[in-house]
């Protein structure tokens, strides 16, 4: 779980600016409400019997100083987006009993109606984070009752000491990761492997199918290494200069797709890289644009090949990213807010209230084979998670009068199911996140939709 930096910016429909397309680039289809599940948010697994005592608990760092808190239960927890003069209780106090499953940042449909699905890496940061397990868990959503299984948890750890740097449990027989090491946030299985994408380095861990590592791959873009403050390697300075650091801190791999043989990795970047000559972040004509790297998986290593994302606003973040076909693929882009806009607080920010309310909360098509001559992809169109029809009441919560919103901080899962559906959910950040109901910590979400114009546009 990564705190996002707070920047909201005004709304802009942009056209892409290369050659015209069939569709532009802000060309909205219709989603229809086909399923809504949750996993509650206090949901909890016991560490593993041969992990060291002090992962038996976890949040026991995330008190403002930092300083070790035993005591279960003593620490509140409030949405990060609230004020700091009017704290937003979420209602739920740490430390915990066991570990989180909380906090989904990323997908794979497994076939059969279950989904491999990815644990952030903790409690907001490298920092506070040096309790909480890295996990992936195979789950199914059952979209007749509304509710989650949880089927397997895989603890990720380095037995073998393939991790050639510290890690937190580095004195331990099993060494399992923690979010102190690594912030894992996309995952795709291929063959008898685990890819994770991570937002430290940025890396992509390798693992066996039970999370065993057995490779870390430095990030690569034109025979370059570029690196984040949270590189091993990096002593950072407050500003990034040629000899430290390229990638924003939090702004590594957030979403990762696979291409469907399985012979191709394409970790997208959260946040634009930094451009030494122009002495700031990338941009093209006054906006942000992210990069897509590609990774052979077979040779283990960067291909040098890319391309370039362009957000529709400067500030606003990826969520996921998942292949369609060989060519497409779905992405999530969205703001930093939470909660519904007619709840927003009127001038004065107040706990019963949101500061910072959502507002661009979208899933975008793209495709990689439409790139322009500068190498940015084709943004095919998008749909509008705050504007879901439910003409069938299917939604558990969040609709009103046919119409179903998504109003979460941290949307970052998103795949193709079928030929007409696709699965969205979100990171609910425990206990640091109260998008859907004021007052009260978000559960993990998972919402079907039916979107086959979305899925047919060119």
């Amino acid at each position: 779980m990564t705190f996002r930096s707070l920047c909201l910016a005004g709304f802009a429909a942009v056209a892409l600016g290369a050659a015209a397309p069939a569709l532009a680039a802000d060309a909205k289809f219709p989603a229809e409400l086909a399923g809504h599940a949750f996993l509650d948010a206090l949901t909890f697994v016991p560490a593993p019997a041969d992990a060291p005592e002090v992962l038996k608990t976890s949040g026991k760092f995330t008190a403002a100083d930092r300083r070790r808190i035993d005591t279960l239960g003593s620490v509140e927890g409030t949405s990060f987006l609230s004020d700091p003069k009017a704290p937003r209780a979420t209602g739920v106090k740490l430390p915990f009993q066991g570990q989180p499953v909380q906090g989904f940042s990323g997908i794979k449909p497994l076939g059969n109606g279950e989904y491999l699905v990815l644990t952030d890496n903790g409690f907001g940061s490298k920092g506070n984070s040096a309790d909480a397990m890295l996990m992936a868990h195979r789950v199914t959503p059952d979209w007749k009752t509304g509710k989650v299984a949880l089927n397997e948890t895989i603890f990720l750890r380095d037995p073998d000491r393939k991790i050639t740097f510290p890690i937190t449990m580095e004195g331990t027989p099993e060494r399992y990761l923690t979010g102190a090491d690594f912030d894992i946030e996309s995952v795709q299985p291929v063959g008898d492997r685990l890819y994770f994408g991570d937002e430290f380095g940025p890396y992509i861990l390798v693992t066996d199918r039970g999370g065993k590592v057995l490779a870390v791959h430095e990030t690569k873009l034109a025979g370059k290494t570029v690196r984040s403050p949270d590189h091993h390697a990096v002593s950072a300075p407050a500003t990034p200069s040629a000899v430290s650091f390229e990638v924003r801190r939090s702004r590594g791999f957030e979403g990762m797709a696979a291409s469907p043989d399985g012979k191709t990795l394409y970790p997208l970047f959260e946040g634009p890289l930094w451009n030494a000559e122009a002495g700031g972040w990338e941009t093209k004509d006054g906006r942000e644009y992210l990069r897509i790297a590609e990774f052979d998986t077979a040779k283990g290593e960067y291909t040098g090949r890319s391309w370039k994302y362009l957000l529709e606003v400067n500030g606003n973040n990826i969520g996921d990213f998942n292949m369609i076909d060989a060519s497409t693929g779905l992405i999530v882009e969205r703001d930093n807010g939470e909660g519904a806009p007619d709840k927003a607080c009127a001038g004065e920010a107040k706990p019963d209230c949101f500061n910072a309310p959502a507002k661009f909360k979208r899933v975008y098509k793209i495709d990689l084979s439409q790139a322009d001559a500068e190498g940015f992809v084709k943004k095919v169109g998008h749909i509008d998670l705050m504007d879901i029809r439910d003409f069938k009441g299917l939604a558990r919560m969040g609709a009103d009068k046919g119409v179903f919103t998504f109003p979460f901080v941290t949307i970052e899962d998103v795949a193709v199911v079928d030929a007409e559906h696709i699965i969205v959910a979100n990171d609910n950040n425990l206990p640091y996140s109260t998008g859907r109901e004021i007052g009260k910590q978000d559960h993990n979400e998972f919402i079907l939709l039916r979107v086959p114009e979305f899925l047919n546009a060119k």
